[in-house]
């Protein structure tokens, strides 16, 4: 029995013909509770009789995609489960990042990438749920980051921004600090704080500290925990280990957008362990709905000489 939505033809409902009934009535769920989370979702309207619909509303298509997912998924599992269904309505918010805007409304700054490379690093967040950004010191992978998170919750896209790193110091030790867990984190947040605080305005900023709505997590204390509707920010992520970053990425919830940024050339562990950060970069490199994002010297948009700076290193380093 096809799902009929005229845009849509091959979208059949793959349910063999003696369990057709049994099927279809766990892929409506009770009271159609399954079509309804979808009609609610999208904004589209189902008619016409179970298993031979049409669909209106402009989002019909994602709705109709919506719909095939979750067949997929009972023809695995036999049953739907509540993951199940908002698994399939999440995937299907899915941006085109063809029809993302260019310029971000973050607080109260419009924000755009000023190079080629940033501006699809922007269309990538926007449209992606997981994007890897590395690149060199003040490429913007961060200042941008942090433009779509405060963009997000300008929107009410997501409840809240959890911004996390690891603790780990560029080449000296600081010591014991004093302070609250978000005091103690500070020094190694500052340059995410520095951004909001532009955006936002640091009244603005703290507030929303205070409220949770902006929420500080040291990635030491991300294990099992789910971040749902969240933006999350994973800063100076080449210092992360392989088993900080797998535990990082699997703690992604519904409704989530991750972003995960570094600099590959600035690798702060100790020389036994493997940078996270070039680990996930070799496994995530072909699984789909995720962006790896490869920004360089030319975009860097600090003072003239950071760019030469950044070029005269990595000379240096290919030579040797």
């Amino acid at each position: 029995m096809p799902v009929i939505d005229r845009t849509y033809k091959q979208l059949p409902l793959k349910i063999k013909q003696q369990h057709s009934t049994d099927a279809l009535q766990k892929l409506c769920g009770p009271s159609n509770g399954n079509i309804k989370q979808i009609e609610q979702f999208y904004d589209v309207r189902f008619c016409g009789q179970p298993g031979d619909w049409h669909i209106e509303g402009e989002q019909k298509g994602l709705a109709a995609k919506a719909v095939a997912r979750l067949q997929i998924a009972l023809a695995q599992h036999g049953e739907l489960t509540e993951v199940d269904i908002q698994g399939a309505l999440q995937d299907g918010a899915i941006v085109d990042k063809d029809k993302v805007p260019e310029l971000l409304i973050a607080g109260r700054k419009h924000i755009s990438g000023k190079t080629a490379n940033q501006r699809s690093y922007l269309k990538e967040i926007q449209s992606k749920t997981l994007t890897l950004a590395v690149g060199p010191a003040g490429s913007g992978k961060t200042y941008l980051a942090v433009a779509a998170a405060v963009a997000a919750i300008t929107a009410n896209r997501v409840e809240r921004i959890i911004l996390t790193r690891p603790a780990v110091e560029a080449g000296e030790r600081l010591g014991f600090l004093p302070g609250d867990m978000q005091q103690k984190v500070d020094p190694y947040l500052r340059p995410l704080f520095d951004a909001l605080a532009e955006m936002l305005g640091s009244d603005r900023m703290n507030t929303m500290l205070e409220q949770g709505v902006i929420e500080i997590a040291p990635l030491a204390y991300m294990r099992g925990r789910t971040l749902s509707n969240a933006f999350v920010i994973l800063d100076e992520a080449q210092n992360s280990t392989r088993e900080q970053m797998k535990m990082f990425l699997t703690r992604l919830g519904f409704g989530s957008c991750m972003v995960v940024t570094g600099d590959v050339t600035q690798v702060d562990l100790p020389r036994h362990q493997q940078s996270g950060l070039l680990h996930a970069l070799q496994v995530l490199e072909h699984v789909s709905g995720i962006a790896i994002c490869r920004l360089s010297a030319s975009d860097v948009v600090r003072h003239h000489l950071v760019e030469l700076i950044v070029n005269a290193y990595e000379a240096g380093e290919r030579n040797e």
